[in-house]
């Protein structure tokens, strides 16, 4: 498997919090191809952005106002698409969870390329399908499990 990872931090903050981000990224990435199967060859883009970007993708693309953590736009074969991440809401969810921005960056990101891949959480199976591959990729990666503490 070949998996490309392009990244763009146009949010400077990303850079002084996270220097090793798109190191992490990448692993993260490959953590979730590999549990969701895929060894094909793949690329994706991530942009590690800030609410005011998030913001406004969120309101262009899915007519919801105010920024979210993290939104994924499904590309064509070979491209995943992209996965863009927001800083302020990211760091700010990672200090209420107790978690280090490190550990809930890198859960972003493999929920972000679950998306790619065509997993969704809206109905409860699909969710309990999409939580077991996170966490999965997560514990590859040596992070607890985002819903159950700490990894086994």
């Amino acid at each position: 498997m070949s998996v490309r990872v392009e990244i763009a931090i146009p949010c400077k903050s990303w850079r002084r919090a996270l220097p090793r981000a798109a190191t992490l990224a990448r692993r993260a990435v490959a953590a979730t191809l590999g549990e969701a199967g895929r060894d094909d060859d793949s690329e994706l883009s991530l942009v590690l952005a800030d609410d005011a970007m998030l913001a406004r993708l969120n309101a262009k693309y899915r007519r919801r106002k105010g920024a979210t953590n993290v939104l994924s736009f499904p590309g064509a074969e070979p491209l995943l698409g992209d996965v863009v991440i927001a800083y302020q809401t990211a760091s700010r969810e990672a200090k209420a969870q107790r978690k280090s921005l490190a550990d809930h960056f890198a859960h972003l990101v493999v929920h972000g390329t679950l998306h790619l891949l065509g997993h969704d959480h809206v109905r409860s199976k699909d969710a309990r399908r999409m939580e077991a591959l996170e966490v999965a990729a997560l514990f590859r990666l040596g992070i607890a499990d985002p819903y159950n503490g700490p990894a086994r």
